[in-house]
């Protein structure tokens, strides 16, 4: 395991401040267990924190046909819908919701070349409702297979979330598993798909970014 290369000032900043506040709490709060008590909690916001960052050794289900989950969390949605950003079609939406708790690393789903990047500003809503999806801050990656079956995943921030990190550069080669960004403090993806892709997935399914196939391309 490793610590997201985006995130070692929260991650230095975070650890320094606990550390303080746990002594500071230690020294000057008179009542034993009360100072050990919110010590303890300073301490464990330190680690809670570094592990949200954290960056796990997986081995890659994905490939040029089976797409993988781009985070871990909670299949939310299953719907057709019509994508008019970039695919301008009707696909298949599958979104994964990511709690405080959940890695919020995020992967490349499909081997592949990236078509598409762009970074939309917004609001912060609850990432869990549909509204959110438009109008929340987030960022869409289009990306075609090798056969020339495009899909595309967009990273949606959540009311905690303030900053989406992604390396897509267009024309950008890339293969499933290697991490594509992170998204910090609670967010969803929003999966796009071909309509006739076989949906592997249920809603309330918990996935795990590269491990779990949330479809097959025909």
């Amino acid at each position: 395991m490793k610590i997201d290369r985006n995130s070692y000032i929260e991650v230095i900043a975070v650890l320094v401040g606990s550390i303080v506040l746990s002594i500071a709490s230690l020294k000057f709060i008179p009542v034993i267990w009360l100072s050990w008590f919110i010590s303890m909690f300073f301490i464990w916001l330190g680690i809670m924190v570094t592990y949200f960052f954290r960056i796990p050794r997986r081995e890659s289900e994905g490939d040029d046909k089976n797409v993988t989950s781009v985070a871990d969390g909670q299949v939310v949605i299953i719907k057709e819908t019509y994508e008019g950003e970039y695919l301008k079609r009707n696909c298949i939406q599958v979104s994964v919701y990511m709690n405080f708790f959940d890695m919020h690393a995020n992967f490349w789903p499909v081997d592949g070349e990236v078509t598409y990047y762009k970074y939309h500003p917004g609001k912060h809503w609850l990432a869990f409702k549909p509204k959110a999806s438009e109008e929340n801050e987030h960022s869409c990656t289009a990306i075609r297979t090798p056969d020339g079956t495009e899909i595309m995943f967009k990273q949606l921030a959540g009311t905690f979330a303030r900053r989406i990190v992604n390396y897509a550069v267009p024309a950008m080669k890339v293969r499933a598993g290697n991490q594509c960004g992170i998204i910090k403090f609670g967010s969803r993806i929003d999966m796009y798909l071909p309509l006739d892709a076989e949906i592997k997935v249920e809603t309330g399914e918990v996935t795990r970014a590269c491990e779990t196939v949330i479809a097959s391309l025909r």
